[in-house]
């Protein structure tokens, strides 16, 4: 990749992160093409510079075009950037994946894991590809898209095991409000990010309870401690845990309204079945489905994870708000490690 042309990037699809994501990319000076599913919006942010379906008030970058095609969005792509529901990436990517050029290096923006398989993210698109591991990178970090799609600062970790990769792709999307970081670490950060949706789902039901900032910094830190202990037995370094992509995400989805795995919580914590909750959260909230998929890693390798394995149980309708709250209250209480 020539430091001297313009930077190119295919970002699939159009959807709220997404279309963040291309505007960082936009705006830190890289053609980007946007690969929507709708004419209508596809024509709108290439003649509007917007995207009603999400952002109808907020001007994209002029160097940002959009398509329903995705052999025209792929063609000469320096990174094909994904920003799907983690369950349907693997249907997706295999009709995208004859399109996707030898040059071309795959981020994952995706935060949760595969129902059934117990993969993450970049091991699918590693699977359905065939594309080595040094060309796939993942993108995580405490990132509201709101925020960003106001300029308001935010940073997240770049993770590749090519760091010259790693480089390449925060060079691509380091702008004045957005500040990426590098790690060799994959797993910790793709474990980071899929687990915090299941806490902030307890958060935002401890919320809608009424119960206090206490309770929210328990489940906080107690969910932190649980993701550390998986992600260290799959193979993450602890520190990645500590950094943007474990405590920095965890933190700003379990704390902020704008973070639609508490709000589905909150809903819950207010007396509305998990149906209810779907239907006014509107947006795909990872958590969800990621939950079961986690406490079959969680028993695979061994791991305690009390809050995933109560959520899981809440999520199913297999134990009552009241009997959620009083099973992780009334574990036996031990050395905090």
């Amino acid at each position: 990749m020539s430091e001297h042309r313009t930077v190119r990037a295919a970002v699939f699809s159009a959807g709220s992160w997404g279309t963040a994501v291309a505007k960082i990319l936009g705006d830190a000076g890289s053609d980007v093409v946007l690969h929507a599913r709708r004419a209508e919006v596809a024509d709108a942010i290439t003649t509007r510079h917007r995207n009603p379906a999400y952002w109808p008030d907020i001007e994209l970058p002029a160097s940002l075009t959009a398509t329903t095609d995705p052999a025209t969005a792929l063609a000469g792509a320096d990174y094909l950037v994904l920003s799907i529901p983690a369950q349907s990436l693997r249907d997706n990517l295999a009709r995208w994946a004859p399109h996707i050029e030898s040059q071309t290096v795959i981020v994952s923006l995706m935060k949760g894991i595969e129902v059934g398989s117990g993969l993450r993210a970049s091991e699918i698109i590693a699977e359905v590809t065939g594309v080595s591991a040094d060309r796939i990178a993942v993108l995580s970090g405490p990132n509201l898209a709101a925020e960003i799609m106001t300029g308001q600062p935010a940073a997240a970790t770049v993770a590749c095991p090519d760091e010259a990769v790693a480089r390449r792709f925060q060079a691509a999307s380091h702008t004045s409000y957005f500040r990426p970081y590098t790690s060799p670490d994959v797993i910790g950060c793709e474990l980071g990010g899929a687990v915090k949706n299941v806490v902030a789902l307890a958060v935002g039901i401890s919320a809608g309870m009424g119960l206090g900032d206490n309770a929210a910094a328990l489940l906080i830190t107690r969910g932190l401690a649980e993701t550390t202990r998986l992600a260290t037995a799959m193979g993450a370094h602890p520190a990645t845990l500590a950094g943007l992509s474990g405590l920095g995400d965890l933190v700003a989805t379990c704390s902020s309204p704008l973070s639609r795995n508490r709000t589905f919580g909150l809903h819950l914590g207010q007396g509305m079945s998990v149906t209810e909750a779907a239907a006014a959260t509107r947006q795909t909230t990872e958590g969800v489905k990621t939950a079961g998929a986690l406490l079959d890693l969680a028993r695979t390798h061994g791991i305690a994870m009390p809050i995933t394995e109560v959520m899981h149980a809440l999520l199913n309708e297999k134990v009552t708000l009241a009997e959620a709250a009083a099973e992780l209250m009334q574990r036996p209480p031990k050395p905090e490690r």
